[in-house]
């Protein structure tokens, strides 16, 4: 580990004019604080107790201004000096304006306190800031070697929560104590004016204060610097729980992962419970001490007053500047305590980012424009070994140049992977160079070698947000455009990240590589999307998203109303001969058998999860609208039917047998429950919370799917009416909640084929589902609308790190994401390793074809491909064995 500035370096350095600034106001404020100490005594010797008021309409000089110098300085400049010879009040009047004075002194004092407190929250914020975005920059630094050794729980874990106490202690580093002990020694100062020994007594107390209580206090620190630790692995493993959590179930070893988590808790439970116990006991004595000083004033004070050595108003102002005296003296103890935690935490955090082998911060500023594309990439004795030390590539001499596609062949763990990694400079060289163009290839920034080189492998990362944002990712090196650089707003925030020190980068920027997409702006990469999408065989996957995705009509009017064409389109198409059948669609005067009972009484659909079919059995309205047509004895009697045979038909079959989910009606747990209730049906002794059960039984019942024949046509007839009732009674705060069917309109809550549909596939349809995506996809190609849906299909979230998409369709993505960016060389290595042979083979032609004016670089598994590439270069046990040009290729420049 490289060393680090300590903590007070670091913070002297940035935050030092600030530092200064604060200081002098809390400087400023010691003068005002005093006079609230010496005011009271004033006040009570004077106004109250009658002294200088002893004739009668004596007056007394208000805010007189005058200073002594002494009687060595040469005659003229000795004696006493009045600025400001005062105002004579009377002793009520007198009273008032010392009273007043002492409130505008406090609130004066409060308002100094409130403007340097303010100042230091902005300071230590600021300084937060930078030091957070200091981290996270040197994570992007971190050598691969310790990327692959850290854990992301525990690195997000210190970036977030072990350096926030510096947000607040930065303010206090150096400001506070200076404001702390200017309190304290102020209070002390007027306790030693007013009488020498109560003073020595005050001071005595604080000496033993600042002694005792920080010595006990180290094994606290010691016990928080460990739990500190400990709350960091537990973080850790929690993150490998998330991350591993499909191996544990496939294993089975939940439970000792359980063991092994509860043993943590149970350290860090007597780490804290220690912890506790030794913060509350020194809290205790620390109390103890300061209310010790009281009583000696009452006794020794009250000695000294009835002596006539002390006055009253002194005794009041000494025990009153006492009263400020602990608070002051506790918080100095308490900085002091946290000065020391939080110069732990530092050094614990900056330990763990300063590893060997760092990357040096820097790069092209923000506006550099685009590098022109190397004209070679050459390896000379190259040795590349991976963190265990076993060695991948061994003395590694070739020229790889543009314009040209290159198979890397040979056996598995040969060197062909590994000469693949050289190029994503995920390994360390251990000898040798690699050059591209003139640069070192291991020492070129980020955005450059990236925009050279684009690497596809078979372990992708990809960010929880659309495939959209995750495929044009590589083209964010950066920004394009400045769009409100002018605005207040943007001033001001531009302003404050260069106080915090973070570089002028602007995430609401364009940061979008047009010109790798051969485009001037964002209106033409919906076609070069979808050209990459076909070529690695995304574009089918994106559709079929796409179907599924919700469309804002509002935002989208123009694709909407495209939508709604189709709608009409294929439904004349489902009108001819032989496809009348397939669909079922949603008529308003017309019961739907495709369509579960709950769905065609709600006729419409809804995002609040309260309006959801399953949800509607709960919904008072729902219950009226029932209870109005008359459907309630109904549906107890379907229920009842549905239970019956539920009980009868499944009660001996294992819970997790595919009938229970064809006929998801009741749960394998819950039918000895619903055998109660039956029995009690019998028995003519149903409760009204067995009423409500049954009731809600036949919700999901699709008629022309489970065929239970429960559905009369009495019944249907009462459903249709009830449906109107629902609707047209439906309560305020429920409108505009529901979004229902309409034959000419988008329905925003309903998916993108469910508005194509606007009704249900018929279940004895035979290949229903292929019969009708086929004449959807045959409808959206006619009307020219397929890529708009690939478009919302570009909006599908792909989950934390891509676990929403298969295996497969994550190969596909980090292909593209390489392959649109357009690089000089493009370097494939096992990224298409879980896709059949003959996948393979059409998207390795695809992309050859693609890119015949480009480098192209494939780590084959299969070397029968190889006869596809210009060149082959064949590697085992770790060295080029052999480098061949195809026949008609040419020569190698």
């Amino acid at each position: 580990m490289s060393s680090h500035q300590s903590l007070y370096s670091y913070i002297w350095q940035h935050s030092r004019r600030d530092q200064i600034v604060i200081l002098l106001i809390a400087l400023l404020a010691q003068p005002f604080y005093f006079l609230t100490l010496t005011l009271p005594k004033h006040i009570i010797n004077g106004p109250i107790q009658g002294g200088g008021f002893e004739e009668q309409g004596a007056t007394q000089a208000f805010l007189q201004m005058s200073f002594a110098l002494p009687g060595f300085l040469p005659p003229g400049l000795a004696g006493t000096w009045h600025l400001f010879n005062g105002i004579p009040l009377e002793r009520l009047p007198y009273l008032l304006a010392l009273s007043l004075t002492f409130l505008a002194l406090v609130g004066f004092n409060g308002f100094l306190k409130f403007l340097v407190n303010t100042m230091k929250g902005r300071l230590g914020e600021r300084l937060l800031r930078r030091l957070r975005f200091e981290l996270v920059d040197r994570i992007l630094r971190f050598p691969p070697a310790h990327l692959r050794r850290v854990k992301q729980a525990e690195v997000a874990s210190m970036v977030k929560d072990e350096v926030e106490p510096l947000g607040g202690f930065t303010g206090d580093a150096i400001v506070w104590p200076v404001f702390l002990a200017g309190q304290a020694i102020t209070a002390m100062t007027f306790i030693l004016v007013q009488n020498v020994w109560l003073g020595l007594v005050s001071g005595a107390i604080v000496a033993v204060q600042a002694i005792v209580i920080p010595y006990l206090r180290r094994p606290i620190l010691r016990l928080g610097k460990l739990r500190q630790l400990q709350a960091r692995e537990l973080a850790g493993r929690v993150g490998e729980l998330v991350d591993g959590g499909a191996d544990i179930r496939s294993q089975g070893t939940g439970n000792w992962e359980r063991a092994e988590i509860i043993s943590r808790l149970g350290r860090i439970f007597d780490i804290r419970f220690e912890l506790y116990q030794r913060k509350y006991f020194v809290k205790s004595l620390n109390n103890f001490i300061a209310q010790l000083t009281p009583f000696i004033f009452y006794a020794a004070g009250g000695y000294f007053v009835i002596m006539g050595q002390l006055d009253v108003g002194q005794l009041v102002a000494v025990i009153i500047a006492y009263k400020d005296l602990p608070g002051p003296i506790k918080e100095l103890i308490d900085w002091d305590l946290q000065r020391q935690d939080v110069e732990i935490k530092y050094n614990q955090v900056m330990e763990q980012f300063h590893p060997e082998g760092m990357r040096p911060p820097g790069g092209p500023a923000p506006e550099a424009s685009t590098p022109g594309d190397v004209d070679r990439i050459e390896f000379k004795n190259v040795k590349l070994a991976d963190d265990a030390g076993f060695v991948l590539l061994d003395d590694v001499d070739t020229r790889l140049v543009p314009h040209q596609s290159v198979a890397i062949t040979g056996p598995t763990g040969g060197g062909k992977e590994a000469f693949g990694m050289a190029l994503s400079r995920q390994f360390a060289l251990r000898e040798g160079v690699i050059r591209a163009g003139d640069a070192d290839f291991f020492g070129m920034d980020d955005a450059m070698a990236g925009r050279q080189v684009a690497y596809a492998g078979a372990e992708a990362f990809f960010f929880p947000v659309d495939i959209r944002a995750n495929l044009l990712y590589g083209l964010r090196t950066q920004p394009r455009s400045v769009d409100a650089a002018g605005a207040p707003d943007s001033r001001r925030l531009l302003r404050e990240l260069q106080r915090s020190g973070n570089p002028p980068l602007d995430a609401r920027q364009d940061w979008t590589d047009y010109s790798a997409l051969g485009t001037a702006d964002a209106a033409g990469i919906l076609d070069r999307i979808i050209e990459v999408l076909s070529i690695v065989g995304l574009e089918n996957d994106v559709y079929q998203f796409g179907l599924q995705s919700r469309l804002d009509p509002a935002a989208n009017s123009d694709v909407a109303g495209r939508i709604v064409e189709a709608r009409i389109a294929l439904h004349e198409r489902l009108a001819q001969p032989g496809l009348e059948g397939l669909v079922e669609r949603f008529d308003p005067d017309t019961y739907n058998r495709n369509a579960s009972i709950a769905e065609n009484i709600l006729f419409g659909t809804s995002l609040d999860p309260a309006l959801q079919p399953a949800s509607l059995p709960m919904l008072p309205h729902f219950r009226r609208a029932m209870a109005e047509e008359g459907l309630e004895k109904h549906l107890v009697a379907m229920g009842l039917s549905i239970a019956e045979t539920m009980v009868e038909m499944f009660s001996t079959l294992p819970p997790d047998h595919p009938f229970f989910e064809e006929y998801g009606f009741i749960p394998a747990a819950s039918l000895p429950q619903f055998q109660q209730v039956i029995r009690r049906a019998r028995a003519g002794t149903l409760t009204y919370a067995d009423r409500a059960a049954l009731a809600g039984l036949p919700m999901p019942y699709v008629d022309a799917r489970h065929r239970l024949g429960i559905l009369t046509p009495e019944i249907t007839e009462r459903l249709i009416a009830a449906r109107r009732t629902f609707a047209e009674t439906l309560p305020r705060e429920l409108q505009g909640r529901i979004s229902f069917y309409n034959e000419e309109a988008y329905n925003p809550a309903a998916s993108i084929l469910d508005n194509i549909l606007l009704g249900r596939i018929s279940h004895g349809a035979a290949q229903g589902s292929e019969r009708v995506g086929t004449l959807v996809r045959e409808t959206l190609d006619r009307l020219d609308v397929r890529d708009l849906i690939i478009d919302a299909g570009l909006g599908f979230n792909c989950g934390a790190g891509g676990k929403r998409l298969s295996t497969v369709q994550r190969q596909k993505l980090s292909l593209a994401r390489a392959l649109i960016k357009d690089p000089a060389f493009l370097v494939v290595n096992g990224a298409l390793a879980n896709l059949d042979d003959a996948q393979k083979a059409r998207i390795v032609e695809r992309v050859l074809a693609h890119r015949r004016s480009r480098a192209t670089l494939w780590v084959l598994t299969r070397d029968d491909l190889a006869d596809r590439f210009e060149r082959t270069l064949l590697f085992e046990n770790g060295r080029l064995k052999a480098d061949s040009l195809a026949t008609g290729a040419g020569i190698l420049s």
